[in-house]
């Protein structure tokens, strides 16, 4: 039965979080099952990659701390933040390295969902190692649900911005922003797991978490915003040169687009889907170079070719 109780109650936020995160992307919104991918590659790969690299490092550790030092504490402090966000980075970088990984959106979502998947198996496994009464066992799911959980998905979601931001800029960027996206990954993780650590400094990690969740949605807003605006700016020279409709422009880059009756609902969600792709297919093409270059000017030519011949056909 408290197995049965602890994996619904690790399952169902989790998925209900990552559901909000995925939706949130209203623009240029990921496919769910590359998203949900992303999800089973915390819960199952780097939790399981967490666990070894932190049993090595823990033992390797453990030979140079000095008598009197909490190893339990320095392993929730230094070690854990370290090895779990490093793991959980990696397989981002599986994600990041595809050509439709695109902005700080994505980076937000895909590395939301990681840590959402990790911090989904970590919490079952401590809501069945730590519940042993009804009472603890509620207090370390309402906890773990809404902080250290949500840490997880924060750390790793703000590695993906950095990583999002810095695919399509210069080597200096692409260098030094994973590198500080990572460390500012660990502090957060550190600073959760030491305010836990110590009663006294606990409600100080609430506030903390707090503040950097909301810092995190803000974040995660600003970034919608500006797909709109790159919408807006990418698709009005498609307008002026007759591909798209000048009074579909705005209705584009808004809420609108979801509503039926300004285009032919056969092809609404098809073209949509184009139209945006096409815009961020243009600016990920002047900021890359090489293959990758020939790559997305291919598929400016073919997203406006199949817009064109969408359009040809709702007409006739």
């Amino acid at each position: 039965m408290l197995i049965i109780a602890s994996a619904l109650a690790a399952i169902l936020p989790m998925s209900f979080y990552l559901f909000l995160i995925w939706r949130f992307d209203k623009y240029d919104r990921e496919p769910f099952k590359l998203v949900l991918a992303n999800y089973l590659l915390g819960a199952l790969g780097a939790i399981i990659f967490a666990i070894i690299g932190g049993f090595l490092f823990s033992s390797f550790a453990s030979l140079f701390l000095k008598d009197g030092v909490n190893t339990g504490q320095f392993g929730a402090i230094v070690i854990a933040p370290v090895v779990e966000e490093i793991t959980k980075g990696f397989f981002l970088l599986i994600t990041v390295a595809s050509r439709k990984f695109d902005n700080i959106t994505d980076g937000i979502v895909y590395g939301g969902a990681i840590g959402l998947g990790f911090g989904m198996t970590e919490n079952f496994l401590y809501f069945i190692l730590y519940g042993t009464t009804i009472q603890d066992w509620i207090a370390i799911v309402i906890v773990r649900t809404l902080f250290s959980a949500a840490m997880h998905c924060v750390s790793t979601a703000t590695f993906g911005a950095f990583l999002g931001y810095a695919k399509f800029k210069s080597k200096f960027f692409k260098v030094t922003f994973p590198v500080i996206g990572l460390l500012l990954a660990m502090t957060i993780h550190s600073a959760w797991n030491f305010s836990v650590s110590f009663q006294s400094t606990a409600p100080l990690g609430f506030i903390f978490l707090f503040i950097t969740i909301l810092i995190f949605i803000l974040v995660f807003a600003l970034s919608i915003q500006n797909e709109k605006k790159t919408i807006l700016k990418e698709l009005w020279d498609e307008t002026s040169s007759g591909i798209i409709p000048l009074n579909h422009l705005n209705i584009l880059a808004s809420s609108s687009r979801d509503k039926q009756g300004w285009i032919d609902e056969r092809i609404r969600k098809i073209y949509i889907k184009a139209t945006t792709t096409l815009a961020f297919r243009k600016l990920q093409s002047r900021n890359s170079h090489g293959v990758s270059k020939l790559y997305y000017e291919n598929d400016v030519t073919n997203y406006r070719n199949f817009i064109r011949d969408l359009l040809k056909q709702e007409a006739a």
